[in-house]
């Protein structure tokens, strides 16, 4: 009993010989005490005690718990103390090759942000720890604590960046700090790959991301110790003038410690917040425990890189909140994970809610983050998915992503070009899935997110990728009720054997393409037709031209098409009731002579039941997408040198067989007709966009027609 109790003496007086009294702050007397954590290491913890308030003490009353005396507040953590000191004199050297100019070149332009020199420091540590956790394991010893920790110090106006790491000797030093683009972490991965090693974790160029450093420093100051038995420390220091100076130094703890003396313009990074933000937008999945100020920084995990069976829910609706910065849940969620043809690592989301116009636009950047092993590289890379899945957010990770001297300046375009080719297929390939598994939610995605698979059909040069991209395309048919949706590869599939074309009708509605003149022309053939309601189906349309090897065919094309003539109609309309042959020669002849410049030809059609007549053109569709193009007004004259019209007449129509009466007995009401069913023709192919001119013509028309009776 005597024993333990003089050991417990000696232990209190022990820890109390190592508590720090700090200044007192708001009623509290505040102290760091170091206690032993379960590696062997000390750490600082920061504990307070409550003083008796002002109104307690004038009160008379003591306010007093034991709770209150010993609550803790957070528990810091940090390994970054001023134990250093240098021995000796110090050995100055010369940068190798292009020194200074060198340097500047680095710094000033290398970059585009002067914070990413965080992101850097923060990577050469993680590439340090990832070393030294490679060596453990294959000498089968115990891994030791491995993180990285950073101090800001407004007051001395410093930045320090402390790893765990494997350190570095006085050979390493000179090599990997006084050569530009020298690397260690490079030199070991070549040695990794000599040995036939499949392990690829280390990323960076140590030369050059240590020195983005001094686009921020005055001064930098490194002490290393390498994690070799029996190794010394040492300190290294330059203010990036060309010369640095090397020194032997005790009290260096094994791993590699960067003191970056900020310059005065630069000093934003001594504050906490400015590094929390830094580390937050950079750093936040690096593999190793991030402390800042004590702090655990990175609490976040990749999820990218985990077991898609073991993401609950939850986690992907955290991750997409944190990663869109939006607060509604995602609708669909793609968790991709290959090593071939590429290593990727990949998690992407669709949002719930709808794009805005804005979204929609092509000034609207990519929301999908590229990381090479957890770091980021680029916020919104915009070249690993094609413009058209701008929509989705998220996150792209692949070890074969090679990187330039900076980690924002990404080379080997090709494998990038390879990396959005495989994404593409497999999101495509996700999409036609989730149609199958849910068509009424997939129905409802294309209805918010369909305009960006038609601008990818658009903009696509591949016949093969846009005939991909057009397999999440939906319409309704004629063949299907109201309301159903059918996709192009099932009506490939419905097409009966020999059937070359897919046909397909651009109208606003449902209503108005069933009573469209062009599709009771089709009608007779039995032929399904597509009902294309957006705007821009006519131009995906006219992009897309075929698909599985199959032509895409407006139904008013198919029309003008010559193998019309060797097709039979039957005449619903019996021949008594139709204008004769003669008559309709002769009325086709005065049509033509008052319409005069406006069509090209007039001619009578068989394929018409309810309607009066129609207008033909070659092109229909591309034709109206080039009126509706022009800036400038046409009159109805330069329409028809564009369009080159034919108006194809049914003569069982009461309103031509009127016409016929009336073109001998009332010219007058006779040209305000034939206008009229003209421009009715026009307004119907959709080749009249401003019908208010006829306004007064069919006033007018309506008025002679009232005192006839």
């Amino acid at each position: 009993m005597a024993t333990g109790a003089l050991v417990r003496g000696v232990l209190s007086r022990a820890l109390r010989a190592r508590c720090l009294p700090l200044t007192p702050k708001q009623g509290r007397s505040v102290s760091v005490c170091i206690s032993r954590g379960p590696s062997g290491t000390w750490h600082p913890v920061t504990r307070s005690r409550t003083r008796p308030s002002a109104l307690c003490a004038a009160s008379g009353r003591s306010y007093t718990t034991q709770a209150t005396e010993t609550k803790e507040e957070e528990v810091l953590h940090t390994i970054i103390s001023d134990t250093e000191n240098v021995q000796g004199a110090a050995s100055k050297h010369e940068f190798q090759a292009e020194t200074k100019k060198l340097l500047d070149i680095v710094a000033r332009s290398l970059y585009s942000e002067k914070e990413v020199f965080i992101r850097e420091l923060i990577s050469n540590g993680s590439d340090a720890l990832e070393k030294l956790r490679h060596q453990h394991l294959a000498q089968g010893t115990a891994l030791s604590d491995m993180e990285i920790h950073l101090q800001t110090d407004g007051d001395k106006g410093t930045l320090t960046i402390q790893d765990t790491g494997v350190g570095m000797t006085k050979d390493e030093l000179l090599s990997n700090l006084g050569t530009i683009a020298r690397s260690g972490s490079k030199a070991f991965l070549e040695a990794l790959q000599n040995q036939a090693d499949s392990s690829n974790k280390i990323i960076g160029q140590f030369g050059v991301g240590f020195y983005s450093a001094f686009m921020v420093a005055d001064k930098v100051v490194v002490y290393s110790q390498s994690s070799e038995a029996g190794s010394t420390g040492y300190c290294w220091s330059s203010d990036g003038s060309g010369v640095f100076e090397l020194v032997e130094a005790n009290g260096v703890r094994p791993g590699t410690k960067v003191v970056i003396h900020l310059k005065d313009d630069c000093k934003e990074f001594a504050s906490e917040d400015r590094v929390k933000e830094v580390i937050t937008k950079y750093s936040n999945f690096v593999s190793f425990p991030l402390y800042l100020n004590g702090k655990r920084i990175n609490t976040l995990q990749a999820l990218w890189m985990m077991d898609p069976k073991e993401i609950g829910e939850w986690q992907h609706e955290e991750f997409y909140r944190f990663i869109a910065q939006a607060y509604d849940k995602p609708r669909y969620m793609l968790h991709y994970k290959t090593d071939a043809p590429l290593n990727i690592r990949s998690i992407f989301y669709v949002p719930e809610m709808k794009p805005s116009m804005f979204d929609v636009s092509r000034e609207m950047g990519s929301s999908v983050s590229l990381y090479s092993r957890k770091v980021l590289i680029q916020t919104k890379a915009a070249d690993i998915l094609p413009k058209w899945l701008r929509f989705l957010r998220g996150v792209v990770d692949s070890e074969d992503i090679p990187l330039n001297l900076s980690r924002e300046l990404l080379q080997e375009s090709v494998l990038i070009r390879k990396l959005r080719d495989v994404l593409q297929k497999r999101l495509i390939k996700f999409f036609i899935d989730q149609s199958k598994k849910d068509p009424e939610k997939y129905a409802k995605f294309f209805e918010d997110y369909g305009l960006f698979m038609r601008e990818g059909i658009v903009t696509t040069a591949e016949q093969e990728v846009k005939e991909d991209i057009a397999k999440l395309l939906r319409f309704e048919s004629s063949s299907l009720p109201e309301g159903q949706q059918t996709s192009l590869t099932e009506y490939a599939s419905r097409m009966q054997p020999g059937t070359r074309n897919i046909y397909y009708l651009c109208a606003p509605n449902r209503h108005l393409a069933e009573h469209s003149p062009y599709y009771e022309a089709m009608k007779k053939k039995q032929t399904e037709v597509l009902f294309c309601y957006e705007q821009f189906d006519e131009l995906t349309m006219l992009h897309l031209r075929e698909f599985d090897k199959k032509k895409l065919i407006s139904v008013e094309t198919d029309i003008v098409v010559d193998h019309y003539k060797e097709e039979k109609f039957e005449e619903s309309t019996p021949a008594s009731e139709r204008l004769s042959v003669k008559e309709a020669e002769d009325l086709m002849a005065w049509m033509r002579n008052g319409l005069a410049t406006r069509i090209t030809n007039v001619k009578v059609t068989p394929r018409l039941d309810t309607h009066p007549a129609m207008i033909t053109v070659l092109e229909m569709g591309a034709a109206r997408h080039f009126l509706r193009t022009q800036q400038l007004a046409k009159t109805s004259e330069e329409r028809a040198q564009i369009l080159q019209p034919t108006l194809e007449i049914n003569t069982g129509h009461a309103l031509i067989k009127k016409l016929w009466q009336l073109k001998d007995g009332d010219q007058e009401l006779a040209k305000l007709l034939l206008d009229q069913i003209y421009e009715n023709a026009m307004i119907a192919a959709g080749l009249n966009e401003d019908p208010r001119p006829m306004i007064g013509r069919l006033n007018e028309l309506l008025t002679k027609a009232f005192e006839k009776h």
